[in-house]
């Protein structure tokens, strides 16, 4: 792991000037890290202002950046414009990746910078990533996927250079929580955002608010199920307020990309 850590910082000294897609989430928090230590003021952070991006990310990401001195420019993004991504049909992550990529490409170079960097890891190719084909495309570099760190290995890493992040639950654009043929609008990406926040405010650790026509799927850890049952009143008036009819639990319990199951991998 520690060999992974320095072929790493090898693999940025060779780019030598970079951009980094920065969500605040444990990966590209991470990435930032390192590579702001070994290049200083060679680095960029870009980070998204959108709908399908809680509030909370990007002021976690702003107070990061400020809090480490890292050039931080906030891209704002109307990811509802995007030509077919409202229908959500199941490659709407690839046409909002390279939407996006293709406007920090543009600011990149405004800033003299050649070479932009995501944070994806070794275990997302477990799950359906079309977004990863618009990074491929665009010549998004993925160092943290191409030097095989996984999930768990960045959290250790993380935890060893005092990241606040190293614990931080896995997260995911708003979008994903909308099952595929959906219409996502504005006014449902705030009543999911605003579902997981009010959960996550209560004290759940890892969270996901499904969004099925009227019907809410929670997904929770299997470990906090009884939590949700001594709670259920309190959520069930809560997310009825936000908009939804019924209020329902996944007894799988949460798990990343759960959308995608009903898609044919074959």
């Amino acid at each position: 792991m520690e060999n992974k850590l320095e072929n790493l910082k090898a693999y940025l000294k060779k780019l030598k000037k970079v951009a980094i897609a920065f969500s605040s989430g444990v990966d590209s928090t991470f990435l930032l890290k390192v590579a702001h230590d070994e290049l200083k003021e060679n680095v960029i952070a870009l980070s998204i202002k959108a709908d399908s991006f809680p509030e909370r990310e990007i002021n976690q990401a702003v107070e990061f950046c400020k809090n480490e001195n890292i050039k931080h420019i906030v891209v704002e993004f109307d990811e509802l414009k995007i030509e077919g991504f409202k229908s959500n049909p199941p490659n709407r992550c690839y046409l909002c990746k390279k939407a996006l990529f293709q406007k920090m490409k543009e600011i990149a170079k405004q800033n003299n910078i050649e070479y932009i960097l995501e944070g994806s890891n070794l275990d997302d190719e477990n799950d359906y990533r079309p977004g990863m084909q618009a990074v491929f495309e665009l010549g998004i570099k993925s160092p943290l996927k191409e030097l095989k760190f996984s999930k768990n290995e960045i959290r250790i890493l993380s935890r060893k250079l005092g990241l606040k992040t190293a614990d931080k639950p896995s997260y995911a654009c708003l979008a994903s929580r909308f099952t595929y043929g959906e219409e996502i609008t504005k006014e449902k990406l705030h009543m999911v955002d605003s579902a997981e926040q009010f959960l996550l405010d209560l004290g759940f650790y890892q969270v996901r608010v499904r969004l099925h026509g009227n019907i809410a799927r929670i997904e929770v850890i299997p470990d906090e199920f009884e939590k949700i049952l001594k709670n259920k009143k309190q959520i069930t008036d809560k997310l009825k307020l936000l908009g939804f009819k019924y209020i329902t639990l996944d007894l799988t319990g949460y798990r990343s990309g759960s959308m995608n199951e009903i898609l044919d991998k074959k």
